[in-house]
């Protein structure tokens, strides 16, 4: 079976154990991404945004695994700390989502030019109260009031982000703390 995990974020420098292909491709769909997430160690990290108005390119690689419960599985003890009850919300799959849904609708068109059989991705949510993202100007506010470890954390998640993941916010951080992307400086 043909399967594929899209990666913007960790995934992509940081695959652990996932069972994936070692390249990353740089044409995966368009997507509303952003950095709109408080994680683990104080990271500010990148979750699509349901109707944001910026879309960026994903990343995306194939699966080496056969099965699409395979894939689930190991995507969601990649990402740790998953509740298993919520199993079937944060590890999203297509084409077992909302057909109605314009970010699933992109990743069909995408898929289907491909031949792929189908397609996860890690579907965390913005958690800036009531589950919404931050402004621009909250999450920079966010990022200056961590403690230094953690500051240090959310500097080196944005700053190894993939270049193409080019967001509003990331302009941003970069003119405001200097974070330019790793291996680009």
């Amino acid at each position: 079976m043909k399967i594929a995990c899209l990666g913007w974020g960790s995934l992509v420098w940081d695959p652990r154990e996932l069972p994936v292909q070692e390249k990353w491709f740089e044409d995966g769909p368009f997507l509303p991404i952003e950095f709109a997430r408080k994680s683990n160690n104080g990271r500010l990290t990148l979750v699509i945004v349901p109707d944001y108005e910026v879309s960026v390119r994903s990343l995306w690689t194939l699966f080496s695994v056969n099965t699409i419960e395979e894939a689930r599985e190991s995507l969601f003890r990649r990402e740790g700390g998953l509740s298993e009850k919520n199993i079937a919300r944060d590890i999203a799959v297509w084409p077992n989502r909302n057909p109605n849904d314009s970010v699933i609708l992109e990743i069909e068109r995408w898929a289907q030019v491909l031949g792929l059989e189908a397609v996860l991705w890690t579907a965390l949510t913005p958690n800036f109260g009531n589950n919404q993202h931050p402004t621009n100007k909250q999450a920079v506010k966010y990022l200056h009031g961590l403690p230094h470890e953690q500051r240090r954390n959310a500097e080196h998640y944005i700053r190894m982000t993939p270049r193409q993941v080019d967001t509003p916010y990331r302009r941003r951080f970069e003119a405001e703390f200097g974070w330019t992307p790793l291996g680009e400086i």
